[in-house]
Parts: C-alpha cells; structure tokens; sequence
C-alpha cells in the first residue's frame, strides 16, 4: 500500500498552509445559520441563481463574448463554467490560462459571478478532458482495468500516484492563478473539483493493483468514522456493514460483504480520497469553497460507481474532509426526493445540473425556498431561450433575496412545487402559523408546473410569490379562533429594495378574505399580467 503513504504525506504537508488561509474570513466560504448553510461573498450571504454552459463553450473565446449577454438577460446572478486541464497544461509544465482569464473578465464585466469546473483526471467517468501528453503515456499513467482485463475506456486509476500527483499540481496552479488574479474581487466564488467521477460498467477497478488493495485491510480512518458516526449512517450503508456484524478490521469484503455492495464502498472511498488530495493542493493556494458533483444512481451498473451518489456520502465524507458540498446533477423524475437526499447529515443542497426545460422554473423554487440551497443551475444555459419562464421565476426570486436569506434556517420559509400529478402537499408549519397549499389546475401543454415560495416576514404577515397556487393560513397563538385575510397587496421590490404598490387584490380576490391565490404562469388574463407575482399578505383573526 506504498500509495497510500504517499497520499497521507501530500495531504498533511499542505494542511497547515490551508487551515492558515482558510482563516481569512474575507475570501467567499460558507457558514451555518441555524439549520442552514449559507455562502458568504464578500461578508453577506449569496445564493446562486445559476446556469452551467455546455462543456466547450468556455474554451471559445469569441463565442463567450457574443453569449454572455443572454447569460444577463436570463436573470443569471452566476455562471458555472468548465476550465479543462488539457487546455490549462496543454505540455507538462506549461500553462496558459487565457480562458480563465478571459471567463473571469467578462462575468466582471456583465456584473456575474462564476463557479469554476475542474474538468481533471475525470469528466463524467472517463478522462476525456486529460492532457494528450497524460493519455498517451499509459505507463506512467495507468488506466482502471475491466472484466477482460483490457483499459476500462480512458479511466484514469485512482491509484496512479502519477497521476493524481500530475492533477493536483494543475489544479494547485490553477488556485495560485485565480488567487492572483481574484483574491481581491471575488468574481469566482467556488469550485468543482473533477465531474460525475466513477468505474462504469464495472463496479471497480480490476486491475491486479486494486485487487490486491481490495484484499487488503479496509483503512482504519474509514472504520472509525463509522463507528463513530454508526447512529447516523445512511441506511443503504449501514446494512452492507451489518453483514460483518459491524466488523472493526478485515478486507473490503470481510467488512461490507462480497460482490457489488463491498466493491462500491471500495471504489468510493478511492474516489474521494484522490479528489479529496487534489482539493488540498488546490486549497493550499486559494481556499475557495469546493464540492464534487454526482451522476445519480438508479441501481447497479447504470451510474459510475465510486461517485458521491446518497448511499456513499458518508464514504465520501470519512475520505474527503476538504470537499465542502456533496451535489447532485438531476436528470431523474424523482426531484423532490433527490433534494431530500442530498439535505441529510448536514449536507447543503447545490444542484449544479438539472434539465433545462419549462419545469426547472418551478424547480427552482423547491432548491432555494425549501432547501435553502446553495444554488440551481440548468445544463446547457447557453442556449436556453430568451421567454423561458425560468427568467421570470429568476427574476422574483432575485427581488425577495434579501428576505430569503434572511430567513434562512429559521423555520419561516417553504418552497411550493408540484412534481408530476401530485396531489396537494401536507399542510405546513411556518412557526406558530399553519399553511395550507392548493395547487391550481394548468394546461400542461401550456403553462409550467406549480412552483413558489411562502415566507412569514411578521407576526401576522407573509410573502407569497410564485404561480398556479393559493394558500389558507391558521395561527396557533393565543387568541381568536379564525385566521382571516386581511388584504393582499400585488407589487414588486425595485432595484433600491423598496417595496412598489402595483395594485390591492381583496375582497373578491381572496374569496371573502379566505385564501391567497396566484394563477397559473401567464395566465392571469383578467388582471392583464403574465409573469410570476409577488404578494403581501396581512392576517387578522376573530371568533
């Protein structure tokens, strides 16, 4: 296991240097707030309205000039895009880092913020975006093995010392650059380090390095962090220990059992323990925020295994302390219950991928009002169109943002969004005041889902914004019996913040003073108004 030692000199090395850098409280970090995790830039909280470019767009300079204004007419407050290693190191020891350079630049210019993507050792399973001087030379850079003892594609071990010694390097290089550069203007304020990393189809490397690393003894740090955190395991995981009867020493599958369930533990560990180095000599430089990014599982075989998927955080999180977010790229119906997922354990929730068509507007309200997430970012926003609702939905959620993360982690907000067919949400709690949703029949073939946010700015006062939903409210204090509306103000909140009265919706509106109601997306015909609305809401009570 002469690797391992060697992995444990590079981390220690350079962790002093880190913990002294991460002190400085002024470069981008992130902080909790209650129940929250919230990103601070430049000493106030920030939420990533975001959008992540296709993966060659960045590399063109001529073409990201003639795109970033779309980027700011979306209502994009950031833009997540790829800087590769075979472009940054294109001969070893060389750098040119005129596309970071040229990336940084204009998201100054169009007053954006940006979240840089390490395309390293491995983009989306493979090493497709390693320098030519890295793929050709197998020797010195071996590659993962499949069933036929042949290169699994071009997998890049997560045993090569070479190998991860080579990435970290670049990307440590990469830091120091964007310290030089950003350390003072905070354009960039995280970073992704590699991209949907796993083995695929096979469930590890078979390669007779790794066999014999998997015959081995399972690291006691993994085994320890376990024990310790043994109550709070994800279920999936805990079982496969269980088989063992909670085995404190043995091989990998002496511990998690033989076949798939032992060799993905195994495979995740040595993901994350790489990526986790590579973040190190990164940090070591510039200690940005960074997290790792995850291809979902949908059973085995069908997703790179070894990657952050929910049944391996706490793998992930025993092998890679420096990795601050553990987020999902959702491509999968199941939204909702991927955002939960990826919300246990203290986990905050970033969704720098998702699919880029009319639900993601309502999809956004669910990350960022539900989730207090961090960020929402569709795929391919580069070539999203200009009337996607998501700018509308963007735009609203870019005017409460003050009043967002002021609630953050205090119980007094919720997101509103209805996934596929569902049927009215369970009434919520708000504090001391319950909130019934109704989701308002649409045209699927003409308006996007439901989707909003409810947020309790007073004792008998609230925000509610979004589209295609009305709410009933109760409040539980002592006193009258009957929570009623008192008035329903439509407006909006300028570029100063300040409120701006548009119109009074009462009486009729409200039902007699019953319910809040917000039509479907562009479909409010009567009142002439095709966009998501922002309302104030007063209660009163009586017996």
């Amino acid at each position: 296991m002469k690797h391992c030692l060697v992995r444990f000199t590079l981390i220690f090395g350079l962790l002093a240097a880190v913990s002294v850098q991460a002190a400085d409280d002024s470069i981008p970090h992130l902080q909790t707030k209650g129940n929250a995790t919230q990103l601070i830039v430049d000493g106030k909280p920030f939420v990533m309205l975001a959008g992540e470019l296709h993966n060659s767009s960045a590399s063109g300079v001529e073409y990201m000039r003639s795109i970033w204004p779309r980027l700011k007419v979306l209502g994009l407050n950031t833009v997540l895009a790829p800087v590769s290693w075979e472009l940054l190191e294109p001969e070893e020891g060389r750098f040119d880092f005129t596309f970071p350079d040229e990336l940084v630049d204009l998201a100054r210019k169009h007053d954006q913020k940006l979240v840089l993507l390490w395309f390293g050792s491995w983009k989306n399973g493979v090493s497709s975006y390693a320098p030519g001087w890295v793929l050709k030379d197998t020797k010195r850079f071996p590659r993962a093995r499949g069933s036929s003892n042949q290169n699994t594609k071009d997998i890049l071990s997560t045993l090569s010392q070479a190998s991860l010694a080579a990435d970290a390097k670049a990307f440590a290089m990469l830091m120091k650059h964007l310290k030089k550069i950003d350390g003072r203007r905070h354009t960039v304020i995280m970073v992704q380090v590699e991209n949907e990393v796993g083995i695929k189809p096979e469930i590890r490397d078979l390669s007779d390095e790794a066999g014999a690393a998997y015959g081995g003894e399972v690291p006691q740090e993994l085994l320890a962090y376990l024990a310790k955190n043994k109550e709070r395991l994800h279920p999936d995981l805990l079982a496969r220990w269980r088989k063992s009867g909670f085995a404190g020493k043995g091989s990998w599958a002496d511990v998690f059992g033989s076949g798939p369930e032992a060799e993905e533990v195994f495979s995740a560990w040595n993901y994350a323990r790489y990526i986790d180095q590579v973040a190190v000599s990164g940090q070591a430089e510039y200690p940005l925020p960074m997290y790792v990014n995850a291809w979902l599982a949908s059973g085995f075989g069908t997703y790179p295994s070894g990657g952050p998927v929910a049944h391996m955080h706490d793998v992930w999180k025993a092998a890679a302390p420096h990795i601050a977010v553990l987020a999902p790229d959702i491509y999968v119906g199941e939204f909702k219950e991927v955002c939960a997922a990826y919300s246990r354990g203290g986990n905050p929730l970033m969704v720098p991928e998702a699919r880029k068509d009319d639900e993601a507007a309502a999809r956004a309200w669910w990350v960022i009002a539900q989730h207090s997430g961090l960020c929402f970012s569709p795929f391919g926003i580069d070539s999203i169109r200009e009337d996607h609702p998501l700018v509308g939905t963007y735009n609203i959620l870019g005017q409460l943002m003050p009043l967002i993360t002021e609630a953050h982690g205090s119980g007094r907000m919720m997101g509103v969004y209805q996934q596929g067919n569902e049927q009215n949400p369970p009434v919520a709690e708000l504090g001391d005041c319950s909130v019934r949703v109704n989701y308002v029949s649409r045209l699927p073939e003409k308006h996007p889902p439901v989707g909003g946010i409810v947020i309790r700015t007073g004792a008998e006062e609230l925000i509610v914004a979004g589209y295609g939903f009305s709410c009933q409210f109760q409040l539980k204090t002592p006193g009258p019996r009957s929570t009623r509306i008192l008035s329903v103000e439509l407006g909006h909140f300028n570029e100063a913040g300040r409120w701006v009265h548009e119109l009074w919706l009462n009486g009729d509106e409200t039902g007699a003073n019953g319910a809040v109601k917000i039509p479907p997306f562009d479909a409010n015909e009567r009142l002439g108004i095709s966009r998501p609305m922002i309302l104030k809401v007063k209660l009163y009570r009586h017996d």
